[in-house]
C-alpha cells in the first residue's frame, strides 16, 4: 500500500504537470485564433477588392484597396447587425404545438 508522502508527492508531480498543459493549451489556442484571423484576413481582404482593377504595388492601389477593405467591413458588420437586430424582435412566442384530436371522436 502507497504512503501518504508517495500520495501527496504523486498529486504534486500531476498538478505541476496540469499547469504546465493548461499553459501549452493556452499558447496553442492563441496561435490558432491568430493563424484563423490571419487567414481571414487575407481572404476578406481578396474578396473585397476583387472585381477592382488595383494595383498594390503602388501607394495609391495600396491606399485605394484599403479603403474598400474598410468600407466593405463595415458593410458586412452592419448587415450583421441588421440581421442581429430583426431576429432580435421577431416574435418567437407564436410557435407553439397543437395537440392532434382523436380521429375516432366526433
Amino acid at each position: 500500500m502507497l504512503s501518504f508522502e508517495w500520495i501527496i508527492l504523486c498529486l504534486v508531480i500531476l498538478a505541476i504537470w496540469l499547469i504546465v498543459e493548461v499553459k501549452r493549451l493556452k499558447h496553442k489556442l492563441f496561435a490558432i485564433f491568430l493563424i484563423l484571423l490571419i487567414v481571414f484576413t487575407y481572404i476578406s481582404f481578396s474578396v473585397s477588392i476583387k472585381n477592382n482593377d488595383l494595383d498594390l504595388k503602388t501607394i495609391d492601389g495600396l491606399t485605394k484597396a484599403t479603403k474598400l477593405y474598410f468600407i466593405w467591413m463595415g458593410s458586412v458588420l452592419g448587415n450583421m447587425k441588421s440581421i442581429t437586430t430583426h431576429a432580435v424582435q421577431m416574435d418567437w412566442v407564436g410557435n407553439q404545438t397543437i395537440e392532434p384530436k382523436n380521429i375516432t371522436e366526433k
